[in-house]
């Protein structure tokens, strides 16, 4: 915790990611063109499923970050309840929209994707419905930390949600495998993958590029609530001058 607690200083924070802020984003961008150059013009069409695999590119960046944005959350949550970080709360709140947008970029290109695949727009399965469940509760965190702001609550319950909401990740990730269900099982594994490595490389660089550009994001948000609460304690004090 030493690390986290060097960052606890606000001034100290701004330091670092007023400047780190634009090389995130711009990294990010040059990847998600490269990568999109890639999969769009360097690939085969799939044997199966023809051009409409491409939107793999899009739809597995966008499951990993709304997956992986709660994670954030939860991991932020926790040292705010554990270790009261000052900027835990912040980080956590700043996370929340973003990951939410993915998680729903997700759900919306699996849809594209499986009306031609599976002749559905939308297919009430666990992998499905669990990413939905996922959405739904981004959705609850934000309402429930804007409410919690607003009453002048000390974020422990917004917190206590964040950790309670990890549940649902090992759902997401296995449902494929404890049901049967219409979507595909696991594809990419840590030693092997389904997808041929002719279709597969683009999607690395996707990755990187949207967690980067993610980051950014995340980055904004958090100096813009930064300065927001330094400008509201700064008209409370004018106001009891």
């Amino acid at each position: 915790m030493p690390a986290l607690h060097a960052f606890a200083n606000p001034a100290r924070f701004l330091r670092i990611a007023r400047p780190l802020t634009p090389v995130l984003f711009w990294a990010g961008a040059v990847l998600i063109a490269l990568g999109c150059w890639a999969g769009l013009t360097q690939t085969p069409p799939d044997y199966l499923q023809g051009e409409t695999v491409r939107i793999l590119y899009i739809h597995v960046p966008a499951a990993w970050l709304g997956m992986g944005g709660w994670t954030g959350i939860a991991v932020a949550s926790i040292s705010y309840l554990v270790w009261r970080h000052p900027l835990a709360q912040v980080a956590a709140r700043a996370i929340a929209l973003p990951g939410a947008v993915f998680a729903a970029i997700c759900l919306a290109t699996g849809s594209i994707w499986g009306r031609p695949t599976w002749g559905t727009w939308w297919q009430w399965d666990g992998r499905l419905t669990s990413m939905l469940l996922l959405l739904f509760v981004y959705l609850g965190y934000m309402a429930l930390a804007r409410a919690d702001a607003e009453r002048g609550g000390d974020g422990r319950v917004p917190a206590l949600y964040g950790v309670a909401g990890t549940v649902l990740l090992p759902i997401i990730r296995y449902s494929v495998v404890w049901w049967n269900t219409l979507h595909q099982g696991p594809s990419i594994g840590l030693t092997r993958s389904s997808i041929d490595a002719s279709l597969l490389w683009p999607l690395p660089i996707m990755l990187a590029g949207f967690s980067l550009f993610f980051a950014s994001v995340v980055l904004m948000r958090m100096r813009a609530m930064l300065a927001t609460a330094k400008a509201e304690a700064r008209m409370r004090r004018m106001a009891r001058a």
